[in-house]
This record gives structure tokens, C-alpha cells and sequence, in this order.
């Protein structure tokens, strides 16, 4: 198995199709990455359950994958970035305990409820605009809608109040995690996203607001604060993870809901809840099918036959995690919004799970919601098939949302 591992296709044009084929090798199995860079996939639920709480498995390369160390991995390696920051996403141990405690201290709960007003007038807005558009004629419903939105949520979360830096920052954001689309691009992507958050701490500093920028400026423990590193990849992670998994999580809730015209109607008809459909597309169609990676500090045996060599390299396979036929039982390809249990990994497990989970899923509890009231008859402007998938194995979306909105109702109540 070693010696043939399944080769990863990283324009992701069949993501989940191949999530299949590579659980179809077994619970874990190797498989080669761009650059022809191998790791263990992980696809059984509960295996990566296990692995990600168990502290044999790092996220710190610098410490823990001996390719990284002896400086193999090339700095135009489309996941470059991913393993490179300096932030909680790759931090191990100690390390991470103590950039977790500061960010939560940042961003708290409270922090998040307080952006439901925000939020429900960003999305009023936006539906607005829809509304004043052509009745029945066809639109991108991700270019004015679902990417919008997250965008406009992250930049005010952070206090990036200019017009041309918000759209150079979701610009390097989409090259980061579209690797199959320009890996050159992707590469640069992440340098010149740094530029600009060091650009924005440096404004923070001087004028500090009531943004989390400032906050996690001021954060402090009883060692140290975040160092610069730290700081600006902090704000990298939330500002791309806290975008993409959104825009994601939307479109594919809408895409599902209309091309199953029964699963909407038990939404509408109080036969399940809107977060039943999103959950559902959580596991369904996790925004995060792949996630690069760990690395086993030691080696770990994970059962039939199979160990974990120390130092190898672990890719967290989330989107096949979420139809674990061993969990989901036969129809785990199904989406089906009653589904009594939905358990996925969306966004992680353990002490690595997303802080930015609860925005995530306050966003898409208002959008959606809004959107299916405003628009009654809103339709897909193009055939399932006909959807592009993005040029990515790591991010699980649509390029464009062509729909139809048909005449809208004027208003829409958002709490």
C-alpha cells in the first residue's frame, strides 16, 4: 500500500466521490497529496475521533514531520501555508493550550451573540439587493449572497473598515484554499494576506476599537502575549477559516434544500428545524473535506495491521468522516434533514474543534432562514450537474449558485 498510494486529486472535481474510493481502502490508507507529498487518510469516523484528542498526534511540523525539518516540503507546496503559520491551527501541546486560552479570552461567546444585530442587518441589506434586481432573471446567488455575507461578517469582527483591503483579503483567502486552481498563486497568496493583517495590527495598535483585532492585540496570559508571529497568523486563521467554511456551509444548505424540493418542505413545514439543515449539511457536505495535517509524534498502532510510523503525515479526511456508513448506517450518502443522528467532524474534534464554529452556525441560521422567506420560489438557474465544483481538495463548494429568485416578499422579520 505504501508503495501505490491513491493519488489525490487537488482540483477536487469529485471530492466526495473520492472520500468514498479512498474509505473503500480501508479505515486509514496512504495516499500522495500535490507534490507528490504521502500521508495516512483518515476516513473512519470513529478512528479520527480518537486521533485528534490523542496526544501522539501533533499539528506542529516544525517539531513533529521530519520532511518539514530537513526542509523537503518546497516553500511553493500549495499547502504550504497550511502547515507553515504560527498560530492554534498548528500548535501542540503547551503551546496550544496557552494560544487557545488567549484567543478565547477574545473571543467569547458573548462577543459572538453580540454580532446576531449585525448580522441580520448585513443579511436584510443584502436581500434588499437582491430584491431590487431583475424578477426571474438568473444571478449568482454565491456572488452576491453567501459570499457576501461572511466577508462583511469577518471584516467588521475584525475592524477592516477599508473597501479595497476587504476585497484583496477575501481575494487571497479564495487562492489559499483553492489549491488545484494555481499553485503559484496559492503560494503568494499567504505572504501578501500576512502584509496586509500586519498592516491592519500596526493601524490597531495606534487606534485600537472594539473589534477582536484590538482584542487579541491586548490579550495577555501570565507568561506572554501573542507574539507578532502569532498574532498576524491568529488573524489569518480566523479571517480565511472564519470566511470559506461559511460561504461554504451556505451554498451547499441551498443547493441540497433546492434540488430536494421534499427536504425543504419539511423545513418550511416544521418537520425539522433550520438547524437540522444545516447540521445535516455539516455532515452531508462538510466545507472541509480534507483537512492538511498532523503528524504522529510516535508511532501509533491503529488496528488491522496498520501503525502510524513517527513523523509520518496525517490528513483528517472530515467530509468522509461525516458519511461513515458505521455511523450513518447504509444511506449515509443521503441527505435527509430528519436524520436522527448527525454526527460529522465539520469542524473538528477535541482540543483543535473551531472556535469559530458557533458564528459560523449563527450566520447560516439567519441567512438561510431569511433568504427561503424572501425569495418562496427561489430556484436553481442550472442542473445539479451543472454546478462547478472549486478548484480544491480541501474546500468543498461551488464556484457560482446560479439561481432564479422569482418576485420577493417585502420584508423579512430577523428576530
Amino acid at each position: 500500500m505504501d508503495n501505490d498510494p491513491f493519488v489525490i486529486d487537488p482540483s477536487g472535481s469529485d471530492v466526495l466521490g473520492e472520500a468514498e474510493r479512498i474509505r473503500a481502502l480501508g479505515p486509514v490508507a496512504r495516499v500522495e497529496m500535490p507534490g507528490a507529498v504521502r500521508a495516512w487518510a483518515v476516513s473512519d469516523q470513529a478512528l479520527l475521533r480518537r486521533l485528534l484528542v490523542d496526544p501522539r498526534v501533533s499539528k506542529d511540523a516544525g517539531r513533529h514531520w521530519p520532511a518539514w525539518i530537513k526542509g523537503e516540503i518546497p516553500m511553493d507546496w500549495p499547502l504550504f501555508p497550511w502547515v507553515a503559520v504560527r498560530n492554534m491551527l498548528t500548535a501542540y501541546g503547551a503551546d496550544h493550550r496557552r494560544l487557545r486560552g488567549l484567543i478565547a479570552g477574545a473571543f467569547t461567546a458573548r462577543r459572538v451573540t453580540a454580532l446576531r444585530p449585525r448580522i441580520e442587518a448585513i443579511t436584510g441589506d443584502l436581500l434588499d439587493d437582491l430584491a431590487g434586481l431583475p424578477a426571474g432573471a438568473p444571478i449568482d446567488l454565491r456572488d452576491r449572497y453567501t459570499y457576501q455575507l461572511p466577508i462583511k461578517v469577518i471584516c467588521e469582527l475584525f475592524g477592516i473598515a477599508d473597501e479595497a483591503t476587504r476585497v484583496e483579503v477575501s481575494r487571497c483567502v479564495d487562492l489559499l484554499f483553492n489549491v488545484g486552481k494555481a499553485p503559484e498563486e496559492s503560494a503568494a497568496a499567504f505572504p501578501r494576506l500576512q502584509g496586509l493583517l500586519r498592516d491592519l495590527v500596526a493601524e490597531k495598535r495606534e487606534r485600537p476599537g472594539d473589534d477582536l483585532s484590538s482584542a487579541l492585540i491586548a490579550a495577555r496570559d501570565d507568561t506572554s502575549p501573542l507574539s507578532e508571529e502569532e498574532l498576524v497568523d491568529t488573524l489569518a486563521l480566523f479571517v480565511s477559516a472564519g470566511h470559506e467554511t461559511t460561504v461554504n456551509l451556505l451554498g451547499n444548505t441551498i443547493v441540497a434544500l433546492l434540488t430536494d424540493p421534499g427536504q425543504l418542505a419539511r423545513v418550511r413545514g416544521g418537520g425539522a428545524t433550520w438547524d437540522d439543515a444545516i447540521e445535516e449539511t455539516l455532515r452531508h457536505q462538510a466545507p472541509v473535506p480534507n483537512m492538511p495535517l498532523r503528524f504522529a509524534v510516535e508511532d501509533i498502532d491503529v488496528g488491522d495491521g496498520v501503525t502510524l510510523r513517527a513523523g509520518e503525515a496525517i490528513l483528517a479526511c472530515y467530509g468522509a468522516a461525516g458519511r461513515d456508513p458505521l455511523v450513518h448506517g447504509p444511506d449515509a450518502g443521503r441527505f435527509d434533514v430528519t436524520r436522527t443522528v448527525k454526527a460529522h467532524l465539520a469542524f473538528g474534534y477535541g482540543v483543535h474543534h473551531c472556535v469559530g464554529a458557533p458564528l459560523a452556525r449563527l450566520e447560516a441560521g439567519i441567512a438561510l432562514p431569511a433568504l427561503f422567506e424572501r425569495f418562496p420560489d427561489l430556484a436553481l438557474a442550472a442542473a445539479p450537474g451543472e454546478l462547478l465544483p472549486l478548484e480544491s481538495f480541501v474546500s468543498n463548494g461551488y464556484r457560482a449558485l446560479p439561481v432564479r429568485l422569482a418576485p420577493s416578499r417585502r420584508t423579512v422579520k430577523l428576530s
